[in-house]
Order: C-alpha cells, then sequence, then structure tokens
C-alpha cells in the first residue's frame, strides 16, 4: 500500500488561513478531499494522512470529518492545546476515533526553546499514553531544541516534518547536517520527505538540487524511518504532485523494492497505526 504521509484539507478563509499571502495565490482557494483523490489515483497511490494547518479543534473535527467521508484519508494528525489544563480531557474524547493519529503545532511559528517549555513538555508527555504520535515542524535554527525534546521522551514516536525545511537551492549547511545527524541517532524519531519543493529559490531548482539532502537523511534515519509525504496542496507552489512524487521516486531508483516499500508505504502504516 502506497500512503502519501502527510498533505492538508482547507476551506479558504482569508482571515483564518492569513498565512497565505499575496505571493501564495495559486493555493488560495479551498482544497478538499475531492480535489486530492484524482492525484492519488493517477499516481497510483492508496491513501493519505491529513495533517492540520491551522491550530484550532475546529480544523481537528474539520480533518476527522474528512476522513470519517473518504476511506482514502487513512489518519489525521490534528491539533490541541498542549498546554491546556484540560488536554487529557480533550485527548480522551478525540482518542475515541480511530483516525486519530497524533498532534501537530506549528512551532515554526514560535520562538525557537517553544519546544523546551514546561507547559508544552508537560503536554507531550502525556500523548505516548495513547499511542498517538508528534509531528515536528520546525526551521533548522529549531532543531537544537528538538534533539533535547525528543531525548527527553524516549518512549514517545516524534516525526519530524519537511527535513526541518533547510534552504536547498544552496551548499548544505554544516549545522543542519550536523544537527540532523543527532536527532537521528533517537530511535525514536522519523523523517517526511515533504516539503522540499517549496524550501528553494523562488520555487525554482534541477533534482540534483535535493539530492545532498536527501543523502544526509537516508544515511542518518535509514529506509525504516523514512516516509514520503507530497505537503500538497502547498506543493503547488513550486510542483505539481506528480513532479513532487516523482522527486522521490526518482532519488530511489536505484534502491531495492524493500526500500521503496517501506518509504512509500510500510513506514507510515506503522509509525501512524494505520
Amino acid at each position: 500500500m502506497i500512503i502519501d504521509s502527510h498533505q492538508h484539507f482547507w476551506n479558504y478563509d482569508p482571515i483564518k488561513d492569513a498565512w497565505i499571502d499575496d505571493s501564495m495565490e495559486v493555493i488560495r482557494r479551498d482544497f478538499l478531499p475531492k480535489d486530492l483523490k484524482p492525484l492519488l489515483d493517477e499516481n497510483a497511490i492508496d491513501g493519505c494522512i491529513a495533517v492540520q494547518a491551522d491550530q484550532s479543534e475546529n480544523e481537528t473535527d474539520f480533518l476527522l470529518s474528512c476522513a470519517q467521508k473518504n476511506k482514502f484519508i487513512k489518519g489525521v494528525i490534528g491539533w490541541l492545546d498542549l498546554t491546556s489544563d484540560n488536554l487529557e480531557s480533550r485527548l480522551n474524547h478525540y482518542i475515541k476515533n480511530p483516525l486519530f493519529k497524533g498532534l501537530r503545532h506549528i512551532v515554526q511559528a514560535e520562538k525557537d526553546d517553544y519546544l523546551l517549555r514546561e507547559d508544552v513538555q508537560k503536554g507531550i508527555s502525556k500523548l505516548a499514553n495513547y499511542n498517538l504520535t508528534y509531528d515536528i515542524l520546525i526551521f533548522p535554527s529549531q532543531l537544537d531544541a528538538a534533539i533535547e525534546l525528543v531525548k527527553k521522551f524516549p518512549k514517545q514516536q516524534f516525526v519530524l516534518d519537511h527535513i526541518a525545511k533547510p534552504t536547498i537551492s544552496y551548499t548544505v549547511d554544516e549545522l543542519w547536517r550536523l544537527n540532523i545527524i543527532e536527532l537521528s541517532k533517537n530511535q525514536n524519531v522519523s523523517c517526511k520527505l515533504s516539503g522540499l519543493v517549496t524550501e528553494t529559490n523562488n520555487y525554482t531548482f534541477n533534482d540534483i538540487d535535493f539530492y545532498p539532502y536527501l543523502d544526509i537523511i537516508f544515511h542518518s534515519f535509514g529506509p525504516k524511518r523514512i516516509l514520503f509525504g507530497s505537503d500538497w496542496p502547498v506543493c503547488l507552489l513550486a510542483a505539481n504532485y506528480k513532479k513532487v512524487y516523482d522527486l522521490i521516486f526518482d532519488y530511489l531508483d536505484n534502491h531495492s523494492t524493500e526500500i521503496k516499500t517501506q518509504i512509500f508505504g510500510l513506514n507510515a502504516i506503522k509509525i501512524y497505526n494505520l
């Protein structure tokens, strides 16, 4: 089974989705399951995981509703307030839905030490008891905090989104490389090959621009802890769905069928308990 481990849905609202600025006009509209299903079919992809793009329980409810109505959506990474005093009550509510697989917060919009805050870590400490994952969405400057976090909670399953968003169009930053290696030493962390095309300069690139970064991720995390994700529809700022898929597929051209199967599906099934 081939799984796209990272994509989004939304009913576009200029206030709620203010992060979609004037430079992102191509994604300033609704993106719903009916828009994604043909793309999955065209690329022989069996299912996907819907990931939050808004910090609200309404977003979590919306994504779970999408999943309940569309069987190709295999799981949801939602949002809850990790710092709330009633977090456990909300977790007990949402865990009743088997499509609820984990949580994410848009940490890239926070201060670099956000993941080290006591109230945030108190919330994250509860997730393993519910067999929920935590997706880490950060910039390279926040990798130090992520490393400290994942070491503190070895029983928690973490997934790094978008390989921590390095600037793809330039020579690999040595600090990013060293931090990725350090993060990968923690076996409770996996990494998504997602959100890459939008980290290029002016959204222009050649396939080989990504290979030094993919090499580092591959050699650090290994094939059992890497997942393919399209980051659709955000990827449309730089490339269509097929191009994003082919970028990773072509990179793996010389690898075994077993490795391809892991990265394009089996790892997501295992990590997200699909």
